[in-house]
């Protein structure tokens, strides 16, 4: 059955080039367009699409607003577009946020210049995200939850930004993965290595702002995103965080306390002495940064003082860095099924049997403050 996605945008160019680059594809059907955010509330509700692609900036009501609207009434997946700035990857975080599934940069010159690149790419999220979690996508519960006290210096994690409810794991099967129930081992780890990829942000950000301001152990982030988003990313963690986070940059040390998110477009490892290693984005790898190589760096590193955990994600990345940290005689977590959006990367790791244990999204943050010794 053909995919059925919904086209909101104000530009009439747009709207007219993302439906003729998504009618081309015989499994996905363009079911509908909207020119503004009121439009695409009734259109989702009317039409009832299996995924929404939404511009930001636009007449009437805006791209986040109408996610959120979305969302409360007739949870949908949606890819957002985003502009390639610092302003773009703001908008894009807040989007996110509020219940996009993923986002793709707007280019209009790649469209006319790159058109098949842009086909291919557009109709591989589009397929991707029509199979995300469904149960993942929601408003935000009635009760936000209440974020422990910052210190100060430090803002606590807004109810804003736990926008979506806990889901509870699916009743073990025998097709299903047992979902960890037991608290971790106590244990002094050396290095905290995440890794995650579609419908990372908000994951991270719901794991992270569970963690204490003197959580023992440094931690790397490795999430797929563009350059220009990064820098943003990690401004909006550390703002929301009661640990700090920062863009690594190459020569960082890693400290207790302070997280390193890996730069877009980049690849990042760590050495021996605990510095960190910002390298050029090789062409050949499908991911900058890739989780792979910073889990296999840590690996070579620290040996078994690394706790490694892979978050919802599309494709497999994470999975033979993995391998080699349990080589190590690292351990490996995984989110379970339930909680992720994209349930990719964790699977990955799950179906190689590398994974110590499995745990919903919003049991991590509390079991790592658990482990960490």
């Amino acid at each position: 059955m053909a995919v059925k996605v919904l086209v909101v945008d104000d530009s009439g160019f747009f709207r007219r080039r993302v439906s003729e680059i998504l009618s081309a594809d015989p499994n996905i059907q363009v079911v509908g367009t909207a020119t503004n955010g009121r439009e695409a509330i009734d259109q989702a509700l009317a039409l009832k699409p299996d995924v929404i692609t939404m511009d930001y900036e636009m007449p009437m009501m805006d791209g986040i607003t109408a996610v959120r609207n979305i969302m409360q009434r007739c949870p949908t997946p949606v890819l957002m577009f985003s502009s390639l700035t610092h302003e773009g990857a703001r908008v894009t975080l807040d989007a996110l946020d509020a219940g996009a599934v993923d986002f793709l940069p707007k280019n209009f010159e790649d469209i006319s210049r790159n058109p098949e690149k842009v086909k291919q790419l557009l109709c591989e999220k589009v397929h991707s995200i029509a199979r995300s979690n469904r149960r993942s996508i929601s408003s935000a519960p009635a009760t936000a939850p209440v974020a422990a006290p910052a210190p100060l210096g430090k803002s606590p994690a807004p109810s804003s930004s736990l926008s979506r409810p806990s889901v509870s794991a699916p009743t073990t099967t025998a097709s299903t993965p047992h979902v960890s129930s037991t608290a971790p081992k106590r244990k002094a780890y050396r290095l905290v290595a995440i890794g995650t990829s579609t419908g990372g942000p908000v994951a991270l950000q719901r794991v992270l702002t569970q963690l204490p301001a003197n959580f023992p152990a440094p931690i790397v982030l490795i999430q797929h995103m563009p350059a220009a988003f990064t820098k943003a990313f990690a401004e909006r963690l550390d703002k929301l965080c009661r640990i700090n986070v920062k863009e690594a940059e190459d020569g960082d040390l890693l400290r207790p306390g302070l997280a390193l998110l890996a730069p877009g477009g980049k690849q990042m490892m760590i050495d021996g002495r605990g510095a960190i290693r910002i390298l050029p984005g090789d062409e050949r790898l499908n991911y900058k940064p890739c989780v792979d190589i910073t889990f296999g760096s840590a690996a070579k590193s620290y040996h078994d003082k690394v706790l490694a955990v892979v978050l919802t994600g599309m494709g497999a990345d994470g999975r033979e860095g993995a391998r080699l940290l349990k080589q190590g005689g690292s351990q490996v977590w995984a989110q379970d099924e339930a909680s992720c959006v994209i349930y990719g990367m964790p699977m990955a790791v799950v179906k190689a049997d590398l994974a110590d244990a499995i745990y919903p999204l919003d049991d991590i943050g509390r079991h790592l403050a658990e482990a960490c010794i």
